[in-house]
């Protein structure tokens, strides 16, 4: 049974919260809505071609009954035109969601695959993102973010384009499906992109064992982990993460809605916070998982009884444990605690 916090929250404030997200993936932001308007300025006759269709779509069993929506959704972003407006439309919804910093990653590989060309998908959404401060008042960073279900070779292939054409990347992370595609299958993509001085991130521990956050430590030498809530399993991992302080991008409504934890009660977050780790919260797919970030934060108040102390903790921790300026840092710190002193 929780009790009242001291300093309870009005919920309506959790969207002014200043906060970075870091854990989102901008494919995940399309609303079925945005899907059916750009279906419809491209030609295309989808699967599902009413809202209510399409939205009946959207109960999960697991990661890959996501993936096999979120991929074929994908089929309406052609132009750099469409990447654009659905880069925006995040923006205008993370502006809402109290969101100051975003780093957002985007699948390179998912596009090129469908026969889009590379630079088309990168000039889109870099588009969008030259003007996300003077627009809404976000800055932002963006992460290529590889298949761990496809082979190496085919992500190497990749990111030496993207080297190549100067995509404005500033790091790569590894997202898709986790189980049988451990860190080991990656060990020259990461090389190469340390040697290219871009940011180390990847998925772990979301669906695959805690030996997997090990491994992206150990064998990618990843600076940050998304997910790793499988990370409470192993005691001495634990252990190693607190003493090092390894941010874990947590996504909680994302995770009850693959399954990767049965009810948001029995998310092991409260656990996490209790270890001493850093953790913060992100909202991954959220057209998809029911929540842009600021409802994550809702949804964890609402659950777990948490109070304003609470709240600015995660708020921070995601701001200090983003790969944005100290400059930058320091401003939306010191928004935080403004915003926590209103509180009372």
């Amino acid at each position: 049974m929780t009790t009242a916090p001291e300093n309870p929250v009005d919920p309506a404030a959790l969207a002014t919260l200043p906060k970075a997200e870091l854990h989102l993936h901008i494919e995940g932001t399309l609303e079925p809505e945005l899907i059916l308007e750009l279906a419809a300025r491209n030609g295309l006759t989808l699967p599902f071609p009413t809202l209510d269709s399409l939205r009946a779509q959207y109960e999960f069993s697991d990661l890959q009954s996501f993936l096999d929506l979120y991929y074929a959704n994908m089929a309406v972003l052609i132009t750099e035109a469409d990447f654009a407006d659905m880069t925006r439309a995040y923006l205008a919804r993370a502006q809402e969601a109290g969101v100051r910093h975003a780093e957002i990653m985007f699948d390179p590989q998912a596009h090129v695959a469908r026969g889009v060309e590379l630079s088309t998908a990168v000039n889109g959404i870099a588009a969008a993102l030259a003007s996300s401060v003077a627009d809404f008042g976000i800055t932002t960073e963006l992460i290529a973010a590889f298949l761990r279900d496809q082979p190496e070779a085919s992500a190497l292939e990749v990111l030496e384009q993207l080297l190549d054409m100067e995509a404005p990347i500033i790091g790569i992370g590894l997202d898709s499906a986790e189980v049988g595609n451990p860190p080991s299958k990656f060990i020259r993509l990461y090389r190469r992109a340390k040697e290219a001085g871009l940011r180390l991130v990847a998925h772990a521990g979301e669906e695959g064992p805690a030996s997997y956050v090990e491994d992206a430590l150990n064998l990618l030498g990843v600076e940050r982990i998304d997910h790793g809530i499988r990370a409470v399993e192993d005691r001495i991992l634990v252990k190693r993460l607190v003493a090092e302080q390894v941010p874990l991008t947590v996504c909680p409504l994302s995770n009850v809605r693959l399954r990767a934890v049965d009810t948001l009660a029995a998310h092991p977050l409260p656990q996490m916070i209790s270890a001493g780790l850093n953790v913060c919260v992100n909202s991954d797919d959220p057209a998809y998982f029911g929540g842009y970030v600021h409802a994550n934060f809702a949804a964890l108040v609402a659950e777990f009884a948490w109070d304003s102390d609470m709240v600015e903790k995660l708020a921070g921790n995601s701001v200090r444990s983003s790969f944005a300026s100290e400059g930058r840092k320091a401003e939306i710190l010191a928004d935080i605690q403004a915003w926590r002193a209103a509180q009372g």
